[in-house]
């Protein structure tokens, strides 16, 4: 019998924090070497960090990587277990995005990257040569000078290979690669291997565990073996939350699977497999178009290592079984995700908490709900025995020694500021959300300091009227002004040293069209809800007062600035998340726009109401453009988040007549009309 024993691990990394990021690397080494595993895979460039972006081009950033690699390798933690670790290597004028796998103080394979992550928040080709060789091959890498000494091995297999160990094959695959088109692993399959060994950076975005999990439980259900899968988790220092989930596969079968969202440093999953007992051969054999594709399948080259990964069946150690995965729902995930994104941003930013103007609104109410879900999580992996998570609390909560929190309420009293600033109606909801969250809040009035710009404005242009619009953004950027003074002075004011980061709660839908003042209360240091619509918004306050013990969220009515806004342009939010979906996730223009929509709605608008509706969200989104440029860096977690500096890069100056493509529309709603003598007014379709 060939019974194997495998780890797989997320790790809580920090991008260029090399000391981190090799505790957490070591700690996962530690435990699963403490349950007897022989194989341990860690997540794609867990070295550095997969956020380090433009540092990739630093050779500084490669040389430490080479030093931390050559401390692992050197010691004594590959001892008698293969250990896959991701770091950048560069060869000549090429970097490339690799696992280099070792074993007994040895480099047995340095295997670069095939597949790149580009777009939606990745930017992997700015960084990294793709490994694109037509013919399969093994080159001999020379390893830095200091390594090779300390390692006493000159040069390591480099390229895209499998290892022939005498019990089984094993073969690395990093993130992208189970994602693309053209797969590696069927390939690997039809060469003999195993088991897979994937690498990942992925990040969280709404039901996408569920995707990733289809692919490998498919994949290896159709071709049989062992597939470990391997993600990062946490913020290690970007827009993005990394959520885990790494997992083990046997054939079709998930027979571990480590947390999705934790405030963890280190999460592994532990499975023992058999592989004679899965059949991995017979289910390949019995496949009579396997047997076919194996005889005329594309040679991998593989490298021979005379070593045992396997050992004997014992009968205290049972195989694993097959485990089912829940799924979480889509507002859950708005909570949890944002949340732990918050946690490991404020732990590692110096800042003593948050502060959070909070209008009483659908938007903030929603932002002020994930700061108490920050909070009960914390309490809870204090509870369940987290060290990490307790100091850093007790830190951030300036306990004294020996205390520490037990109740999340009060933890959110100690971190957490909540500040009104507009009318007594509004005041009254904000109110009761933050004392059931447990806020330190107060309200400010800023009615004195908005009548004295007014006054201002009318000694410049007298006779002139303000318009509501025109006070309401005078009154946003004062509120802004005052939320971070206040940021800066109620920490000195309560005795606590350091400061409070700002929390914006500008939504995906109003940075699209720009329906909020710009440097105004939209303005913040982080925002967990800028990647999120409203309709999501509304149904997450729905899911909090029920799950969350927040039972006021659940008649939170849109009194906000921005809700008078999107009433002046006439757009509701149902439409701007149409609207949003199909420009960025669909890649629509407003042709294609128009005409998908004429598909959506034609059974309730005519073509001319489609039409005005599409060109009044290009004009707004044109105009606006220049806002999208400065919105607070936010937690990516919808695809069709308009943050201009990552997610979303396009021209800042547009003509908002759109002439050519409004012009087409124009054409193509003429001739959809029915015939009964209706004239398109073209001038009257834009709604200026």
């Amino acid at each position: 019998m060939r019974v194997l024993k495998v780890a797989t691990c997320s790790l809580n990394q920090w991008a260029m924090d090399f000391d981190n990021n090799m505790g957490n690397i070591k700690e996962s080494i530690r435990r699963a070497k403490a349950a007897s595993a022989t194989i341990r895979l860690g997540p794609e460039l867990e070295i550095t960090g997969y956020g380090c972006e433009d540092h990739f081009l630093e050779q500084d950033t490669i040389t430490h990587a080479w030093e931390c690699l050559t401390e692992l390798v050197a010691g004594d933690w590959t001892d008698e277990i293969l250990c896959s670790f991701g770091m950048p290597v560069s060869r000549g004028a090429e970097v490339y995005n690799c696992q280099v796998l070792c074993l007994n103080r040895k480099i047995v394979l340095i295997r670069p990257k095939m597949w790149l992550a580009n777009g939606g928040g990745c930017a992997e080709l700015r960084w990294f040569t793709a490994w694109k060789q037509t013919e399969p091959r093994l080159d001999d890498f020379l390893l830095p000078s200091d390594v090779a000494e300390a390692i006493s091995q000159p040069t390591a297999p480099f390229g895209y290979a499998y290892i022939q160990f005498l019990d089984t094959a094993v073969a690395a695959e990093i993130c992208m690669e189970l994602f693309s088109p053209v797969q590696v692993h069927p390939e690997l399959a039809l060469n003999g291997v195993e088991v897979f060994m994937n690498a990942s950076g992925s990040i969280h975005l709404k039901q996408k565990k569920d995707r990733r999990l289809r692919l490998i439980t498919t994949a290896m259900s159709a071709r049989g073996g062992v597939y470990m899968y391997s993600n990062h988790l946490g913020c290690d220092g970007s827009r993005v939350y990394y959520d885990g989930c790494s997992c083990i596969v046997a054939n079709g079968d998930v027979v571990a699977h480590a947390q999705q969202f934790s405030l963890k440093d280190v999460d592994m999953a532990i499975a023992q497999v058999d592989l004679d007992k899965l059949q991995v051969t017979n289910l390949r054999l019995s496949n009579s178009s396997y047997r076919e594709q194996a005889s005329c399948k594309k040679k991998v080259p593989s490298i021979f290592i005379p070593y045992k990964l396997c050992h004997s069946f014992k009968l205290q150690n049972s195989v694993s079984t097959p485990i089912k995965v829940e799924s979480v729902c889509g507002e859950e995930e708005i909570a949890m995700g944002a949340a732990c994104w918050l946690w490991n941003y404020l732990r590692r930013s110096g800042a003593s908490g948050f502060l959070l103007p909070l209008s009483g609104g659908v938007a903030s109410s929603s932002v002020a709900a994930i700061v108490g879900c920050m909070c009960q999580l914390v309490v809870k992996e204090i509870a369940n025995g987290d060290e990490q998570v307790k100091a850093d609390a007790m830190r951030i909560g300036h306990y004294n020694d020996g205390q520490f929190p037990t109740d999340s309420k009060e933890l959110a009293k100690r971190i957490f500021y909540t500040i009104y600033m507009g009318s007594c109606e509004g005041g009254s909801s904000s109110r009761v959300v933050a004392e059931q969250i447990g806020s330190w809040h107060v309200d400010i009035a800023i009615n004195g300091v908005v009548s004295a710009l007014l006054s201002l404005f009318r000694t410049l242009i007298p006779g002139k009227k303000a318009t509501n619009i025109e006070i309401q953004k005078i009154s946003s950027r004062t509120k802004m002004m005052v939320a971070f003074m206040l940021a800066s002075l109620l920490p000195c004011a309560h005795h606590n040293s350091g400061f409070y980061l700002v929390l914006s709660s500008t939504t995906a839908d109003e940075g699209l069209c720009g329906n909020h003042t710009k440097y105004g209360c939209s303005s913040g240091d982080i925002n967990p809800i800028g990647s999120i619509n409203m309709q999501d918004l509304r149904a997450f306050l729905k899911w909090a007062a029920a799950n969350l013990g927040y039972s006021s969220l659940a008649n939170i009515e849109d009194t906000t600035i921005d809700s008078l806004e999107r009433m002046e342009t006439g757009m509701t939010d149902e439409e701007l998340s149409t609207y949003g979906r199909l420009r960025k996730t669909l890649r629509c223009g407003p042709v294609s726009m128009f005409e998908d929509l004429c598909d959506k709605w034609g059974a309730k608008l005519s073509p001319t109401e489609i039409a005005k509706k599409v060109k009044l969200f290009f004009k707004c989104y044109s105009i606006s453009r220049h806002k999208m440029t400065i919105l607070t860096p936010s937690y990516l977690m919808e695809t069709h988040s308009s943050d201009d500096n990552r997610f979303d890069q396009r021209q800042i100056l547009y003509n908002p007549e759109w002439s050519h493509q409004f012009r087409k529309i124009d054409r193509l709603v003429q001739q959809q009309l029915n015939g009964d003598g209706e004239a398109l007014a073209t001038s009257n379709i834009v709604n200026s």
